[in-house]
Order: structure tokens, then sequence, then C-alpha cells
């Protein structure tokens, strides 16, 4: 049975994700100490696996997310159409009460059904999804890549899996995420079809000691 074996993981932490900033993809912020921690705990336990390609975003904190890969020598790829979800006119603003209101609105809009509606100056879960189904496409028309490591960013990932498991993006929120966070999929080209052999895992973070900055 040809099978390919997905290690998805979201980026390491940032010092806007610390302050509750919204990044998007227009905000190109590099991981803080915290998030390099994360990355090289990733690094230590994952490294035995013999990953053929890495697959990232265009944006820094994923390609330092998986540093320690490319160290290796690993090939890589980096698409845009991997990005985060663009927040338009409103990333890299400190939360306030008008923003937090808004994010809220729309993100229950979309929960609502309301998938095609944007962001101001932004994007939409459906473009989202119109850009990441060609890399996908790309992705799986490589059979002979039987292990690889894609990093990505919170909402393009809940968007990411809902079109692998074939569902409305209505149930993108069903797939909860932190910073270095790994789901690990599986997909078999006899059947056509993939499976979810682990979601939302951070065991390889708990032996980090938290630094006497936070």
């Amino acid at each position: 049975m040809k099978r390919k074996s997905i290690y998805l993981i979201r980026h390491g932490e940032t010092d806007l994700n610390r302050r509750g900033v919204v990044q998007g993809s227009g905000v190109n912020a590099p991981l803080n100490e915290w998030g390099e921690a994360q990355a090289e705990a990733f690094f230590n336990a994952y490294q035995h696996v013999p990953f053929d390609k890495i697959y990232t975003s265009d944006l820094l904190r994923t390609h330092q997310s998986v540093r320690g890969f490319l160290r290796q020598g690993i090939p890589h790829e980096s698409y845009a159409g991997l990005n985060e979800i663009s927040w338009g006119v409103r990333e890299g603003k400190e939360p306030n009460t008008g923003d937090s209101n808004y994010y809220r609105e729309l993100v229950t809009a979309w929960r609502n059904g309301e998938v095609h509606l944007a962001a101001e100056e932004g994007e939409s879960p459906v473009d989202v999804r119109n850009r990441q189904i060609p890399v996908i496409e790309t992705i799986l028309s490589r059979p002979h890549e039987r292990n690889i490591l894609v990093a990505m960013h919170g909402r393009a990932m809940r968007v990411f899996l809902t079109i692998l498991f074939n569902q409305p993006l209505v149930r993108m929120d069903d797939y909860e995420h932190s910073n270095l966070c790994l789901y690990k999929i599986n997909y078999s080209y006899d059947k056509g079809q993939f499976d979810l052999e682990i979601s939302n895992d951070i065991t390889h973070l708990l032996s980090l000691e938290i630094p006497q900055t936070l």
C-alpha cells in the first residue's frame, strides 16, 4: 500500500503571539526565545523521522520553526499558498476592544456559514482554501515523498485540514492548535483518503523549562 505521512506543525511563538497581536500574512515576525526553544524541542523529538521534503509558507516564522531539519540538508520548498490568512487592515495592531469584537463577530459569521466573508482588505476562508488547493495537489503528486514536514499557521492550518478531510469550512474551528503543535495525517494512495493519527499534540514540548522572562 502506497502511503504518505504528513507531519503538520504550527510555527513557534513570536512576541506578537505573546502580546495577542494578530499577525496574519502581512506581518513577518520572527520567533522569540520561547519559540526558538519550541522549535529545538520539536527537532529533538522528531529528528529521527526520515523526512523527504519540508514544505513551509513564505513567512519567516515557519522557516525558523524547521531550521534544525533544514540544517540537515533536507530539501525545502516554500509556498505563499501556505501563508496565514490575511486579516487585512487590523494586522499588527495592539489588541483593543473594538478589534477584538470585530474578530469575534467575523469568526462567528464563518461558523454560521458565511465563509466567503473576508476581513476588511483581507481574505476569506474561501480565498485561503483556493490558494492552498494547488499546493496540496503538488504534495500529493509526489508519492515518492513518503514522509513530509509542513510548517504553517493557525487559521491556515484549520482550512488546510478541512480540505484534507473533505469537510465544509464551517468545521475549521474543530481543529484546535497551539504554537509548535503537531498534527500527523496519513494518506493512502490506494484509497485516496486521509486518516488523522495525531491531533494538536505538544508532548514534545513538555520537557521545556519556562523562561524567567515569561
